[in-house]
């Protein structure tokens, strides 16, 4: 995603919540972010980044699905919004 793209306030927090389901997930299966990371073919810093709570880090379509596919669920699951 180019840097020169901005993220509007309203989707600021479904960007924090993909990284908190990541999160959610990634433990749940007990993987580390480096396992991960290694699994989804990114990066260690990319995945803390893309969890971390305060931090609004956009990822690809192609991240996500490699994530999905790393911890072994359906990418929708990563794109579930709760209320």
């Amino acid at each position: 995603m180019p840097k020169s793209t901005k993220i509007s306030v309203e989707n600021r927090d479904k960007y924090i919540e993909i990284g908190l389901n990541i999160a959610f997930y990634r433990k749940k299966v007990g993987m580390t972010q480096e396992q991960l990371a290694e699994k989804a073919n990114l990066s260690r810093n990319f995945i803390s980044t893309v969890e971390a709570p305060n931090i609004v880090k956009p990822l690809s379509l192609e991240s996500l699905f490699n994530i999905a596919q790393a911890l072994g669920i359906e990418p929708y699951k990563l794109l579930k919004f709760r209320d």
